[in-house]
């Protein structure tokens, strides 16, 4: 048991600090490449990019979620979900290539015809490299998967930058794009030491099938419904609308990959292996569900704070456009990461069943606000997206609590807590700092300080549960990373 609970913090510690130095760069190649090309740029990308996001969830069809939740899993079962990814990652190159043209055709834009064409190579590159990094997540080898990602991520923005500084326009974003999946393939096949045998099993498919099946349909759901306002932003506006709401959504992204990625991707094996001990199981959640809400919130509060200095600060006066979407935004992004963790309690129980059940559930309120943004326009949409995250956490809190046994209020506790610490300390924040004539840098720093010294001191004033979680698991992790710099 502790030595699940070492591997566990090892891949968290690798994992979490790899995504920093992964995103943090590639966060330094998104600054040069906003300020290199336009929002109309961003605009197209995005459109080639939510067609190629929304297929790419039959890459798998399921299967390698539920190479990570079964226990027992050998090479046969590898090789099988291996060879038909390569025969869906071709057919899904296919029909995207022989639909480039209809795509053009819908958004009104010849210069989407060569971009999707070339991107819908993209389905079959992924595919050589998805069984490796399942198996790796699987094994919790995230030290592995980092320097792959990061290396990968860096080589791929020089590319990126330096087409852009050369005046390649948008093709500088493909180029970046499927730099990336190469290197990436390049990477993983040199270093990782499984590689598909010659054997191929429907049997192994249909073990994995029953589970991979309704997770397949929940990731579909999710897929579909999560970019259908990209496609009908880009179908009903101009591009540089679509291009500020892709800016910001990508800036308020940040927040669920630095307080909860890492975090989830190492849970789900985590929970897994533990899945039949409910009272471990439990403690497990609990304190995870701490440790985000904590962080979530703070990241929160800070970014409403210092959104337009920030934005302008990294992306010029040309995006003032997006603060206004990038606020609201902001508002609600505590859902993804909060339902990231109550939607594992499910998955990682091998509840695929429930855990459909509960995506149609919430896709049925994304699409209420899908029609508000078609018939009411975009403003009221963005507010809406607030009421969704609400009703999404509700849901997402009442199947788990049932799932595991636990109730309502424990699992709401400390994510009302820590909006409400959150709501006061923004507000304080606000107040003090309103009529300040500060400039420059000086602004977003005495904010951001400011909402982080209220906030930490009314968690730990109150004791807060969150701030008990964050310091027990948070703490040996800085003093081993102190020792290790002293020594």
């Amino acid at each position: 048991m502790s030595n699940l609970k070492e591997q566990g913090k090892k891949a968290f510690i690798w994992d979490f600090s790899g995504k920093m130095a992964t995103h943090g760069m590639g966060f330094v190649v998104s600054i040069f490449l906003a300020r290199l090309l336009e929002p109309s740029d961003f605009g197209l990308i995005a459109i080639v990019m939510v067609i190629i996001g929304g297929a790419s969830v039959f890459t798998d069809i399921g299967l390698g979620g539920a190479l990570i939740q079964r226990r027992k899993v050998n090479s046969t079962h590898y090789s099988s979900v291996f060879y038909l990814n390569i025969v869906i990652g071709l057919l899904l190159a296919f029909i995207t290539y022989i639909s480039a043209a209809w795509i053009s055709n819908f958004y009104n834009s010849e210069q989407l015809l060569p971009l999707v064409e070339v991107m819908s190579f993209l389905f079959l590159i992924n595919a050589f490299s998805s069984v490796q990094s399942t198996r790796l997540r699987k094994e919790l080898n995230y030290a592995l998967l980092t320097k792959i990602s990061f290396v990968s991520s860096l080589l791929s923005g020089i590319v990126g930058v330096l087409l852009a500084f050369s005046g390649a326009g948008v093709w500088s974003l493909v180029a970046q794009t499927l730099a990336m999946a190469v290197m990436y393939n390049i990477l993983i096949w040199n270093t990782s030491k499984w590689k598909p045998s010659l054997a191929f099993s429907w049997k192994a498919l249909k073990q994995l099938w029953g589970f991979g099946f309704r997770m397949f349909l929940a990731g579909m759901l999710d897929a579909i419904f999560t970019k259908l306002d990209f496609l009908i932003i880009g179908k009903l506006f101009p591009p540089a609308t679509l291009g500020y709401f892709q800016r910001a959504k990508s800036l308020n992204n940040m927040v669920a990959q630095y307080s909860s990625e890492s975090l989830m991707a190492v849970l789900f094996p985590i929970l897994s292996k533990v899945q039949n001990d409910l009272p471990r199981f439990q403690n497990i959640i609990l304190k995870s569900l701490g440790i985000i809400s904590f962080i979530v919130f703070l990241l929160l509060g800070g970014l409403y704070l210092v959104s337009e200095e920030l934005i302008v600060l990294l992306f010029s006066d040309k995006w003032l456009a997006s603060v206004d979407i990038f606020k609201v935004l902001v508002l609600s992004g505590f859902g993804y990461p909060i339902n990231a963790l109550l939607v594992n309690v499910l998955a990682s129980r091998g509840n695929s069943k429930l855990f459909l059940r509960l995506e149609i559930c919430k896709k049925l309120i994304v699409s209420v606000n899908l029609l508000v943004l078609y018939f009411l326009g975009i403003n009221i949409f963005l507010y809406g997206l607030v009421v969704k995250s609400f009703l999404g956490v509700s849901l997402n809190v009442l199947f788990a609590s049932r799932e595991i046994k636990l109730p309502f209020y424990v699992f709401a506790k400390p994510i009302i807590v820590q909006m409400t610490i959150t709501i006061i300390a923004v507000v304080i924040t606000m107040l003090f700092t309103k009529e300040m004539a500060l400039y420059g840098v000086a602004i977003p720093i005495l904010k951001g300080s400011l909402f982080a010294f209220l906030y930490v001191s009314m968690n730990h004033l109150i004791n807060t549960s969150s701030y008990e979680c964050f310091l027990d698991q948070m703490m040996p992790v800085v003093k081993m990373k102190f020792r290790n710099i002293k020594g």
